[in-house]
């Protein structure tokens, strides 16, 4: 249908379509956020996160400046990830880049380990150990210290800005961001030396020619930059909002899981009470909204389980405090499953079921994985070998009807102690070696020395008869045995030569 809208001016008001709705009626489509200002409760659950937090917090930052004997140079931090030389230690245990496997099982033993607790505790991560969670605290405290508790912040922030208001907020800012750069740095010496990129930093020597780059100083101001925004003004916006993890953690569910909850069927009715309440005819919530009060995500648990909720629990020790006051039972709002919730609705007494199919599974995924890299770790060999056949040419023919290889070949000496190696190869029947620099003439072994915790790079040619020859490609085998300590390394390779089934 043709609409017909009459303009007259080329600055004439738009005219509104017949179709087009009353400004009045237009809605935003996202609601303007509200400052949550939690407060802060004395209970189990407060403490349990104090003190996890708190030890969370202690690990993280005094973790760098530990230290761990080892020989030959080697770094004697006990963690440190060496990008620049291409190591990982941890305690006693050097990881190398060919090794990145133990990485990979870390991080799916951390997924069946988050999993595993989903399944049995609902978002305990979330809410006690996850490091936004962990590090909110942080900044909160340090708010509530200058600002104080939840009433006094809000008074303030709605108030006229005076000296005191403008005193307190700068306190809280500047402290927030000692802290960040802290966080930052700290970040940035698990990945360096600590005594080391430390003193240079505090004696100024930051560029070129310096352990501290300003490549080093970038990094740990941008982590510290996050740390200062999420932790310090994002908040629950992270979890709400940015957090993947609340969008599929319903799937590691299931009706026996543990999560904080509101006993509806004990709770409501709610209405306003005091002490000398008869609740004989009534629910026991009292609706005094202290469980809203002290939640760091500012929901209501009693509107059921939300996305929102990051499970800390707060609201448990806030409405245990009110039913001790009015005289009630605890565990208003408590953790727990969906069917023991249900069976106590109806009188029953219900009970928690740990042994099940999904805690079964995942316990069993994190053992294999355990095992794994168990086996892994204490079967691991020091030494790694490397090869690669020379491309161009692929062999070379020589006289007498012989035919020579060469090959690239590398060995890793993952120890602390230097060694010799002797080479020999199985497969090529009277087969010769010679490596260069070490062997001036075709030997049937050679000897190749390694330095402690380095890798040794050789040009190693192989001669063999063409007599011996199965087709183009002849499989063999390169034998690496260590003087010292008598362990042998096998390493499969590919002789060329000419076809021989069709040039005899």
């Amino acid at each position: 249908m043709r609409v017909d809208v009459p303009v007259s001016g080329s600055h004439a008001k738009a005219a509104k379509l017949p179709f087009e709705p009353e400004a009045a009626e237009l809605e935003p489509l996202y609601e303007k956020h509200r400052k949550i200002y939690p407060k802060y409760v004395k209970g189990f659950y407060r403490s349990l996160k104090t003190w996890i937090g708190g030890g969370l917090l202690v690990f993280y930052f005094v973790g760098p400046w530990l230290r761990w004997s080892r020989d030959n140079g080697s770094p004697s931090q006990m963690f440190l990830l060496d990008m620049a030389h291409e190591r990982a230690y941890i305690m006693g245990v050097e990881i190398w880049p060919q090794e990145i496997y133990y990485l990979a099982g870390a991080l799916i033993l951390g997924a069946f380990g988050l999993f595993f607790a989903t399944t049995l505790f609902g978002r305990v991560w979330c809410g006690i150990t996850c490091p936004q969670t962990v590090f909110t605290d942080l900044f909160v405290a340090v708010e509530r210290l200058f600002e104080g508790d939840r009433n006094q912040r809000m008074r303030r922030d709605r108030g006229p800005w005076s000296l005191d208001k403008a005193l307190r907020k700068g306190s809280t800012l500047i402290t927030w961001v000692a802290i960040s750069l802290i966080i930052g740095w700290t970040w940035e010496i698990y990945f360096n030396e600590a005594f080391t990129t430390t003193k240079a930093l505090l004696e100024g020597r930051i560029g070129e020619g310096s352990p501290v780059s300003w490549g080093v100083m970038g990094f740990a101001l941008g982590v510290g930059a996050i740390f200062f925004v999420l932790a310090g003004f994002a908040r629950e916006q992270f979890c709400i909002y940015m957090c993947p993890w609340p969008r599929f953690q319903a799937a590691m569910y299931d009706e026996d899981s543990l999560v904080v909850t509101y006993e509806t069927w004990r709770g409501e009715p709610r209405a306003a009470a005091h002490k000398d309440t008869d609740f004989t005819n009534r629910g026991h919530c009292i609706d005094c909204k202290q469980c809203v009060q002290v939640c760091p995500t500012g929901i209501d648990i009693r509107d059921g389980s939300q996305l929102a909720c990051i499970g800390c629990a707060l609201c448990v020790d806030a409405c245990d405090s009110i039913m001790t006051l009015m005289n009630l039972p605890p565990g208003l709002i408590t953790y727990d499953s969906f069917s023991r919730q249900e069976a106590r609705a109806k009188g029953e007494t219900g009970r928690y079921r740990f042994f099940r199919g999904r805690t079964f599974a995942y316990a069993g995924l994190m053992a294999l994985v355990v095992g794994i890299m168990a086996y892994g770790l204490l079967g691991r060999s020091n030494t790694g070998i490397t090869v690669q056949h020379e491309r161009a040419p692929m062999f070379v023919s020589l006289a007498a009807g012989h035919i020579r290889n060469g090959y690239d070949f590398k060995i890793l000496r993952m120890a602390e102690e230097p060694t010799t190696y002797v080479l020999s190869i199985k497969g090529l029947p009277n087969a010769s070696l010679r490596a260069v620099f070490y062997a001036e003439t075709d030997q049937p072994v050679v000897e190749l020395p390694v330095k402690a915790d380095s890798v040794g790079s050789y040009r190693v040619y192989v001669t063999a008869a063409k007599a011996v020859l199965k087709g183009k490609a002849t499989d063999f085998t390169f034998v690496l045995t260590d003087k010292s300590t008598g362990l042998v390394t096998e390493q499969q390779a590919m002789f060329a030569g000419p076809d021989s089934t069709t040039n005899p």
